[in-house]
């Protein structure tokens, strides 16, 4: 009887094995979720760090932390991370995907799809262009204010210690741009574990001062935000351009959705970082309800005095995590603008044998570490740097929300009154902290906006010169393809493959006519391979490669000549030597030779800001990644030819 009790209450076998099939796919959502967290939310996660103290210190303490102005901004700071961060992003723009992957870039390029004029679809991507340069001005800001903040914690613990505050994070950040080579797949293993017990700490001390002054919890209704707004707008005013920065690194949700799934980081959010942030903003406001002088620095003086240096060093952790999601974020996003036309092929790193996401670009990368040293010694303190950031994050929220706008018009089709209330709610407070924060520009806004001029030129100039190149380059190449048979006539045929790149469909690669010169042969089998980058972030490995015989002049098939297109999206390397091989189309082999040529520019004849712009451009393609490294071919295989044009 035991027996059989005991087998009418054990699980059946069929429910046994369900449970161990799901047993994988609840450790993988945690693990996904608790990765976000770490990569995703490092920067807004930092952000009670210095966000109320700038509050109360703009314009020289023209705010006071009096109870009216203490529930004011908490309630703004309340609304602001739940109307940006929880709604639109986590809840709205995340539905605005490509195939998983996210990003203004790629919002810009959904719109551009649907478009049918070519003056909007140009339109849409110079916004999301423009997006993307604004990004880069604030990844120049975010490590130094971050860092900054955190290490001023020493001066809490004693004053003396504020002389070697910018020393420690030069060292800091110096050596975090030095590592970023070794790429971060071991590191980010471990950001995930820090950033939740940061998350952890965040409530744990907000807690007790919430308990302290349980009054404090009414800042989330907005009728204070409100009454804040109409009783003082000057106030007001000035209290945006610092509450903006408690909700700034938001981009990160929406760019980094490739990496994690939008489902990981709602999760992420709403779980762990919205709760933990909530809670320690409210509690900042019920220790100045306490101790109005504590404005100084609320963050570290929430916590007892035994528990400062402990946190200080959890918080440079925890910085130091939000500046790598930038500068990461920095790299994939300069990949994506040189794979849309408007930067050169950078030199590009790949530090995981898995995953083609994890780059590591060194021109970037030691540009991005010489601006953010340059602005930790120019401003040397995180209150003075906070008037520099804000500006070009604002920017960024309009443009995504233009861009979304259009999208639910163009794509999804959805009734005007949900996207004009959606304007009214998201977008009037988005242009809300905009004109706040171009009060900021005299007092160092003007950085991330130049920085992001500077680059948008910069974007915009190699748009143009590479339009002149490619005219250069077809002139340079000579041939079209119509000229195939007169230029292998009586050249002899060698066995085995030979691989020529094609640059622009219907011409003659060089390499073919510098090899036919050089060899006085060519191979028995010839395949003219043309690479098109889509605007489709991923192009399934199935759909990238297609083939024909090479016809001249549409009829005749020429013998030996297949015409090859490879298709990728612009999130995606190009790695040629597996499309085309064994595993992929089994075009090529071991003993396939390629030939690759590597222009160099030059200017020609011509006025002196023509020669030096030429110059200039040509200057900007030798940082640009050589053919071999761009298409992953092996150096010996492989035949590169240097030829120099004129332009």
């Amino acid at each position: 009887m035991e027996n059989k009790a005991d087998f009418e209450t054990s699980e059946k076998p069929e429910n046994q094995v369900a449970k161990v099939r799901q047993d994988p796919a609840k450790a993988r959502k945690l693990l996904l979720t608790v990765a976000a967290l770490g990569v995703v939310f490092g920067d807004i996660g930092t952000s009670p760090l210095y966000s109320v103290q700038t509050a109360f210190a703009l314009a020289e303490g023209a705010i006071h932390p009096t109870p009216t102005n203490i529930m004011g901004i908490i309630s703004m700071i309340f609304w602001s991370l739940t109307l940006i961060v929880a709604l639109k992003y986590c809840v709205l723009v995340m539905h605005a995907d490509d195939e998983g992957e996210g990003g203004v870039l790629v919002l810009a390029s959904l719109v551009a799809r649907k478009l049918k004029s070519p003056k909007g679809r140009r339109a849409a991507i110079i916004a999301g262009v423009v997006g993307a340069t604004v990004f880069f001005g604030d990844s120049v800001i975010t490590p130094a204010i971050s860092v900054l903040s955190a290490i001023e914690g020493l001066e809490v613990i004693a004053p003396s210690l504020e002389t070697v505050v910018v020393p420690i994070a030069i060292a800091i950040l110096t050596a975090l741009f030095l590592v970023q080579r070794f790429g971060t797949s071991k590191v980010g293993s471990a950001f995930g574990p820090i950033m939740l017990l940061w998350f952890t700490c965040l409530a744990v001390a907000g807690i007790p001062h919430i308990s302290q002054h349980p009054e404090i919890i009414q800042a989330l209704s907005p009728h204070h935000a409100v009454q804040f707004a109409l009783t003082q707008p000057r106030l007001f005013f000035l209290a945006l351009g610092a509450v903006v920065l408690t909700v700034t690194g938001v981009e990160a949700l929406y760019a980094d959705m490739g990496h994690f799934g939008a489902p990981a980081i709602r999760r992420a959010w709403f779980l762990v970082a919205y709760p933990a942030l909530v809670l320690n903003y409210l509690g900042q406001g019920g220790l100045l309800l306490t101790d109005p002088k504590a404005i100084s620095n609320p963050f570290f003086l929430m916590v007892p005095s035994w528990a400062r240096i402990p946190l200080i060093i959890l918080a440079a952790l925890a910085t130091i995590i939000a500046s790598q999601a930038v500068i990461s974020g920095s790299y994939s996003t300069a990949k994506q603008a040189s794979r849309l036309g408007f930067l050169q092929n950078f030199r590009t790193v790949y530090t995981s044998r898995t995953d083609h996401g994890q780059i590591y670009i060194p021109f970037v990368n030691y540009l991005l570490l010489g601006l953010v040293l340059l602005v930790v010694i120019g401003f040397q303190d995180s209150t003075r740097l906070a008037t520099a950031y804000g500006i070009a994050v604002t920017m960024t929220f309009l443009i995504t929300s233009t861009l979304y706008s259009i999208y639910l018009h163009q794509a999804e089709h959805v009734a005007t009154w949900k996207i004009v209330l959606f304007l009214i709610t998201i977008g009037s407070l988005e242009v809300a902290f905009f004109s706040a924060n171009i009060t900021k520009i005299a007092s160092g806004g003007w950085l991330p906006l130049l920085v992001a001029a500077v680059l948008l030129s910069l974007m915009m100039f190699w748009r143009v010169w590479s339009a002149r190149a490619k005219v250069a380059l077809i002139e340079k190449e000579g041939y079209l393809f119509m000229d195939l048979p007169e230029l292998l006539d009586g050249v002899p045929r060698m066995p085995g493959t030979a691989v020529y790149l094609q640059r622009y469909r219907g011409v003659m690669p060089y390499a073919l006519r510098a090899s036919v010169e050089l060899n006085d042969s060519v191979r028995e089998k010839m395949l003219f391979v043309h690479v098109v980058r889509t605007r489709n972030p991923h192009i399934p490995h199935a759909e990238r490669v297609s083939f024909e015989p090479m016809r001249i002049n549409g009829l005749e098939e020429f013998p030996g000549a297949t015409m090859v297109t490879v298709r990728i999206g612009f999130m995606d390397s190009c790695n040629l030597w597996q499309l085309l091989g064994p595993e992929g189309a089994n075009l090529a082999d071991e003993k396939t030779a390629w030939h690759l040529t590597h222009f160099r520019f030059a200017p020609k004849d011509g006025t002196w800001w023509r020669s030096a712009a030429a110059g200039f451009y040509g200057e900007l393609c030798r940082t640009a990644e050589s053919p071999t490294r761009k298409f992953h071919v092996p150096s010996s295989h492989s035949c590169e030819y240097l030829t120099t044009v004129r332009i």
